[in-house]
This record gives C-alpha cells, structure tokens and sequence, in this order.
C-alpha cells in the first residue's frame, strides 16, 4: 500500500502501476492529474469519503490518495560490488530510513536478513521516500546469502564488513574500493552470529563524545557514503 502524491509519481515514473486507488475531494489538483492518468490506462479508480480513506489508511492524516501495488521484485545484480545486509533491523522508520540512503548511495541491493521488519510495511515504504521502486530489496536466509554472494568460494573477491560499535578499524581506514558487502546490525543487539561468522573484517566509527553508539540509520549513511567516497576518489 502507498500513500500520497509524491510517492504514486515516483512509483508510475518507474513503471509501478497500481491495482486499486482510492481518493477523496480534498485531493489537489497534481494529485487529481494522476488519478485521471490512472483512469485513462484503465486502472481502478474509487472516489471515496474522507472518513473511508482514513479507514484505510495507516496514517492520522491521510494525503487524500491511496494506492494498491503488486509486488515487483527488481533483479539483483548477477556479479555485486555494493551490497547492504540488515541483520534482524526490527525498527519500520529506521528501515525506511536506510534504504532511502542505499538509493542515494547507488548500493546494487539490500539484503534483509531474518527477524528484519517487513521491508513492505507501510512505514517503511513512506520512511523510504521512494527506495523501493529503485532498489532491490530481498529478505533472505543467510544460507540463501552465502550461496549468491559466493561466500564459501575462497577466491571471491568480494570482501564482507562487518559495522561493530568499538572493534576493528576506524572506518575511514578501511579499503572499500574493491567490491565489498556492508553489515548493519541490529539496534539493540547489533549483528547475530551468522554476521560475525561471514565477515571477513570489522569496521567503527570513533565517536569521541560520550555516546556508545549511533542510531542504526545515521550509522549507515556514514558507512555507505564512505564507500562512495573512496570509489569517488579512485575514480578521479
């Protein structure tokens, strides 16, 4: 289910059409603009009552347009360089929030693992501003992740980093130019045993204040974008 003009562009941009829309008078006139497009390619369109679309919806304040999407499930890409795994994130805005950013960063995928908070959730889909209809995003056992990350291969050459609050190497000392897959655990446990088995190296960030960690959301937007950092400088 998706929510709101903005959100319903960006997913028609992409080529997600809904099944079912539901709007109400109070729609403005960019909105109204996509719900007849909507009607000109044949797709069900209900005008409803405010209280109705309330009904439906998840928020306290509804935009006034609401939408049904089938699952599209984007292709992973067959040889990855920039992958993000979530290991048991089970907070839907922190969710929404990293994939927002592994959009903005260009990661290839996500990866979710079990005990992961439904990646299609309503809040995680608003939170995502849009991620989803860019990003492949699958939740997946880890056997699943070993086999297609070719973990057990000794000669792959793609390197898995492992985000532990106060081990391992500063991060900014850390070569993320070589392909390379991003763990971020958990906010209150952090990464499960399956994460520490697999990394082949752990990565901090220093926090000289009086914190012992970040928010798992600003933690990734840090790591990510010092990926694309040190690819950016590799490129020049």
């Amino acid at each position: 289910m998706v929510e709101g003009v903005r959100l319903l562009e960006e997913a028609q941009h992409k080529g997600w059409m809904p099944e079912l829309v539901l709007y109400c008078d109070s729609l403005t006139k960019r909105g109204l603009n996509l719900v007849r497009s909507y009607q000109d390619s044949g797709i069900a369109v209900e005008q409803v009552t405010a209280q109705v679309l309330r009904a439906a919806s998840d928020t306290e304040s509804p935009q006034g347009l609401l939408a049904v999407l089938p699952f599209n499930e984007l292709p992973l890409p067959p040889a990855p360089t920039f992958i993000l795994i979530l290991d048991a994130l089970r907070d839907p805005g922190n969710l929404g929030t990293i994939l927002r950013t592994a959009a903005a960063a260009a990661v290839e995928a996500v990866l979710l693992t079990p005990g992961t908070v439904d990646a299609f959730a309503s809040k995680v889909v608003r939170s995502g501003m849009g991620a989803h209809f860019h990003l492949p995003i699958r939740s997946l056992q880890w056997a699943e992740i070993k086999d297609y990350l070719g973990l057990a291969n000794p000669d792959r050459t793609l390197k898995m980093y492992l985000a532990d609050a106060g081990a391992g190497l500063s991060y900014t000392r850390a070569d993320f130019r070589s392909p390379a897959a991003l763990i971020i655990g958990g906010e209150a446990e952090g990464a499960g045993d399956e994460a520490r088995r697999w990394n082949d190296e752990r990565v901090h960030i220093p926090l000289p204040g009086q914190m012992e960690s970040l928010n798992a959301g600003i933690a990734a937007g840090i790591l990510l974008f010092e990926v694309v950092r040190q690819r950016n400088l590799t490129r020049s």
